[in-house]
């Protein structure tokens, strides 16, 4: 990165650093006049411009491949694909609740919407890698909770393997968008590890009914567990 690049970024301060860095690249996508195709300054280049860790600047770059907007190619670095501007790329959508129990009752009601139609896409046009990812995500998951008796990041893994099933870009950016929100369901709300625990076995006849391509039960089993989901929040919250 040369003098004048550096000059179109300030040092970002220490408060929501992956927003601020977010917005930062943004704006100097568009100030440099960068076009798709063209190769975004390094990882190293980027922390000392915007004075942060390199685990930051991977979080925001993650998040606008999940956007589409940045292609990383290994051992060569991160592309534009498309331009953007601090103007149109989308920040992560907030939720304006008076408590965990309504955050989370509001979020379910996306998350219904989208995970229903996402699993009844993922039956109709998964492969048989997204299968093995799956299934291998699943074994996982069932492998936690046998031994822990909750087993949240591996849960939300199986159920982002689904999502990449799907073939459909427009899923995982509005995921991306709503992670905030939707991780909330795996981090033990209420403090209770066993959150939606009766939901476990409808997994397994979830990634059975997708595997088989059967969009419809596959709906049926994710709406049973939304169901139970929906069940915990209401009771654990009392």
């Amino acid at each position: 990165m040369d003098r004048s690049s550096r000059e179109l970024m300030q040092p970002i301060p220490p408060s929501d650093r992956v927003r601020q860095v977010e917005a930062a690249l943004s704006d100097y996508v568009e100030r440099a006049g960068l076009k798709a195709g063209e190769r975004l300054p390094a990882e190293r280049e980027l922390m000392a411009a915007l004075g942060v860790g390199r685990s930051t600047i991977r979080e925001v770059i993650r998040k606008f491949q999940a956007l589409g907007v940045i292609d990383s190619r290994k051992g060569s670095g991160n592309y534009l694909l498309k331009p953007i501007s601090a103007a149109t790329v989308h920040m992560p959508i907030s939720i304006d609740a008076e408590s965990l129990r309504d955050a989370l009752l509001m979020t379910l009601e996306v998350r219904r919407g989208i995970e229903v139609e996402a699993s009844m896409a993922a039956a109709r046009r998964r492969t048989a890698d997204d299968i093995a990812t799956m299934e291998a995500r699943l074994d996982e998951m069932e492998r936690v909770h046998l031994a822990e008796g909750t087993s949240g990041k591996a849960d939300l893994a199986f159920h982002l393997s689904i999502y990449d099933a799907t073939h459909n870009s427009l899923f995982k950016q509005l995921l991306e968008q709503m992670r905030e929100g939707f991780e909330r369901f795996w981090l033990k709300p209420f403090d209770r590890p066993d959150f939606a625990s009766r939901s476990f076995p409808f997994h397994r006849t979830l990634f059975n009914a997708i595997a088989a391509g059967d969009a419809e039960t596959a709906r049926e089993e994710t709406l049973k567990i939304l169901a139970v989901v929906e069940e915990d929040i209401k009771d654990m919250s009392k």
